[in-house]
């Protein structure tokens, strides 16, 4: 297993920062096991709005696209505390999020594998952009556990109960109602 932050990593705003260059992804790829320590995890759990981050994790495997370019495909996997959007109880949840990218200069076409009359792309969409030969596996996991977070996160069994509002207590558009009642009044 690699560790999260290399002992020459390059000064960043990232939480998580793991900068891998293309020259250094040999022809037949290399796997990533990436484990976040605790101060990146807490980091990264203030950027995601998480009440916590027990867990972090990725495995990513990452090979070369052509001449220029890179894929990576793997998968993210993290615990997450989270908040009851009904009790307001605090929740754990897995999350996990499947990776399949393409990064390619700028300037490159998305490649396509011709099957005939079948031609199936890639990587549907436009690639990413790799800029400076190099991608960051920490930042690409960060932005895919935060598009894997549960919005509304809920305690299994938790429905939320509108509170009984008595016939009595004073309705919206009750001043409307006497207005109108005053105006037939008049009538």
């Amino acid at each position: 297993m690699s560790s999260n932050k290399p002992a020459n990593k390059p000064a960043s705003k990232l939480p998580w920062s793991v900068p891998v260059a293309m020259s250094g992804i040999p022809e037949g790829g290399k796997r990533f096991e990436l484990v976040a320590d605790e101060a990146t995890r807490a980091e990264v759990a203030q950027i995601a709005g998480l009440r916590s981050l027990p867990r972090l994790q990725v495995t990513f495997d990452v090979a070369r696209h052509g001449s220029d370019g890179l894929r990576v495909e793997g998968e993210v996997s993290a615990t997450v505390g989270q908040t009851c959007v009904v009790t307001l109880d605090p929740i754990d949840t897995d999350v996990k999020e499947e990776v399949n990218l393409v990064f390619t200069p700028p300037s490159t076409p998305v490649a396509v594998e011709d099957e005939g009359d079948d031609a199936a792309i890639i990587n549907p969409g436009e690639p990413e952009p790799l800029i400076g030969e190099t991608i960051d596996l920490g930042a690409l996991a960060t932005e895919f556990l935060i598009v894997g977070l549960d919005p509304y996160p809920r305690k299994p069994g938790a429905t939320f109960e509108p509170p009984a509002v008595e016939d009595d207590s004073p309705h919206p558009f009750a001043a409307l109602a006497a207005l109108k009642k005053n105006s037939d009044a008049k009538e």
